[in-house]
């Protein structure tokens, strides 16, 4: 076959050039004649010819601990280094039950709870009492704001301090003891310190504050001493506490607001609390039938009572001997116009005096603590409630039987001529609203609030009165339920105003306290009759336990009606486990 000369050419150009430059130092041929690794001899080598695959994105080599696709990385846990933090992977909860989802099932989620801000879209009693009834380890952290290097948060003792002292006016001022806690724990709370624990024992006050399980904890205590009715203040207190938990004050700030409101004076002079005690007894005169005459000789009566009772206080003479001498002038009244034959119903003027001094404001309290869990509490205020009511029965008795002595056949004084059943709808009403006018003057009442508690005092009477002379239903169940919408109505418009619920609930209360029977009973005793002078003051402490539970059950059911926002991720406004008889 002829070759083709070009291609002769070109083949020894190139064997020449090669040749020649092989006398030479040509990098590209050295590199070639070097020896090659073992690598590129690899059966995983790909052939001449072949493109190398494309390179992976991700630098790194896959491992089996690597997170699949798909998945969303866990956010890294602060380190705490907390044994109340529960272990990774675990939900802290029972497993959620079949067809439940994680808006209706509260669980705790792997790294905690996430922090709740206390903004004004919920009240702060609900959210504070629902974290005081967590577990510690399931609180909501407070939530820590961004400071700068060189600034520090408030010192602990400080804010202990502060605690303790709004607590302090708080519990003297008769709220329950779980609002107490409920206040206090929203105060620490929103100074940042989150393991703390507050506690309540009817006149002693202690929190305690750990920082973490390798410090130390730092606990204070402080003992109430005085105790006083001013609602003005109360609810001064609480406007304090919602603009430090909703609102973040300093605690500067805090500290000169309280200090205002221990220099504020009482909204009523010493003058008006005694013309309200006159009013008050004059007006449950009426309500049990007495005219206008009565109505004169009750309020004298009850106004004499309470200037010997302001006189035996400045003498230093203890609250129970305070209630013992108020009792006698209404029962000295009573007698008086009994000896003396005046057409005047004198039972009644007995009865209207002791509305005035039966302490149904710290029974409806000393029953809530009771049946909110603060036992001790509870028993302390029940312990009070009994001495006040025995002081009552002493100051009252000791008149009746020195009159009964003078003079055995007091008719005046016999509960079935005088306290018959007497129903006059439009009178009752209006004494009923007078009656719970004057409570509110002497509760030391904003004025603001005075209108919603007579308003709310009138309707209960109505509602009892309805069930009581139209139903026919026994006084006991319908005082209950007549008292269950007084505690409705006063936690809806304490929950609208941000403020305690006492205002709009004691002075309502006031045309419902057992005054009647009490008297009944006391009268028995004077006449010998003891059998049913004890039916009548059982029927006393019924009415009186009806009313406390009303009251309460009332709040209850308005808390359960109202859901407050942002409760469900905060686990819910949980109860206490009770024992079930083991």
């Amino acid at each position: 076959m002829a070759s083709d000369p070009q291609r002769g050419q070109r083949g020894a150009s190139g064997s020449g050039s090669s040749s020649g430059s092989g006398g030479g130092s040509d990098p590209a041929d050295s590199e070639e004649r070097k020896p090659q690794p073992d690598e590129v001899h690899s059966a995983f080598t790909p052939p001449l010819g072949v493109p190398y695959p494309p390179l992976p994105e991700d630098e790194h080599p896959t491992s089996e601990f690597a997170l699949p696709s798909g998945l969303r990385p866990e956010v890294p846990a602060e380190q705490e280094g907390s044994a109340f933090a529960p272990p990774s992977g675990t939900t802290g909860q029972t497993p959620m039950p079949a067809g439940s989802t994680a808006l209706s099932y509260a669980f705790t989620p792997p790294h905690g709870i996430p922090a709740v801000r206390l903004t004004k879209e919920a009240p702060w009693q609900d959210r504070m009492r629902t974290m005081l009834r967590m577990p510690v380890g399931e609180r909501p952290v407070p939530e820590r704001l961004e400071r700068a290097d060189d600034e520090t948060g408030p010192a602990v003792p400080r804010v202990l301090d502060l605690t303790l002292r709004i607590g302090e006016i708080l519990l003297a001022g008769g709220e329950g003891a779980e609002d107490v806690e409920a206040a206090m724990f929203g105060v620490a709370h929103a100074y940042g310190l989150e393991r703390v624990e507050p506690t309540v024992t009817f006149t002693l006050l202690s929190i305690s504050y750990q920082p973490s399980l390798v410090d130390d904890p730092v606990t204070a205590s402080r003992t109430v001493r005085r105790r006083g009715v001013d609602y003005n203040r109360l609810s001064a207190v609480f406007r304090l506490v919602d603009e430090i938990a909703s609102e973040g004050i300093t605690l500067e700030e805090a500290y000169r607001g309280l200090a205002e409101i221990r220099r504020n004076r009482h909204p009523y002079p010493s003058w008006a609390l005694t013309v309200a005690s006159g009013l008050l007894s004059g007006a449950a005169s009426m309500l049990v039938g007495g005219e206008l005459l009565v109505f004169v000789a009750a309020a004298v009566g009850s106004m004499l009572g309470d200037r010997l009772a302001w006189l035996a206080s400045a003498r230093g003479l203890p609250e129970f001997y305070q209630f013992v001498v108020a009792a006698m002038p209404p029962a000295a009244v009573g007698v008086a116009f009994g000896l003396a034959h005046a057409n005047v119903q004198a039972s009644a003027v007995i009865t209207g005096g002791l509305f005035a001094l039966i302490p149904g404001r710290a029974l409806v309290a000393g029953v809530h603590d009771g049946l909110t869990g603060y036992y001790i509490t509870a028993a302390a205020r029940l312990l009070e409630v009994g001495y006040l009511i025995v002081g009552i029965v002493v100051g009252v008795l000791s008149v009746l039987y020195i009159g009964l002595q003078l003079n055995p056949g007091l008719r005046r004084l016999n509960p079935e001529q005088s306290l018959g059943a007497y129903n006059e709808p439009l009178v009752q009403i209006v004494a009923a609203m007078l009656l719970a006018l004057a409570f509110c003057v002497l509760l030391q009442q904003e004025r603001h609030t005075v209108a919603f508690a007579t308003l709310n005092g009138g309707v209960a009477w109505v509602v009892y009165g309805a069930l009581t002379y139209v139903a026919g239903m026994n006084a006991v169940p319908a005082t209950a339920i007549a008292a269950g919408l007084v505690g409705l109505f006063g936690q809806l418009l304490s929950r609208y105003r941000y403020a305690s619920a006492l205002p709009y609930v004691t002075a309502a209360i006031g045309p419902l306290l057992p005054g009647s029977a009490t008297y009944f009973g006391l009268l028995n005793f004077a006449q010998g009759h003891l059998p049913q002078g004890l039916t009548s003051l059982v029927q006393a402490v019924s009415l009186a336990l009806a009313i406390a539970v009303g009251v309460n059950l009332g709040a209850e059911v308005a808390r359960l009606i109202l859901r407050a926002p942002g409760l469900q991720e905060a686990g819910g406004r949980r109860a206490a486990k009770r024992t079930r008889g083991f």
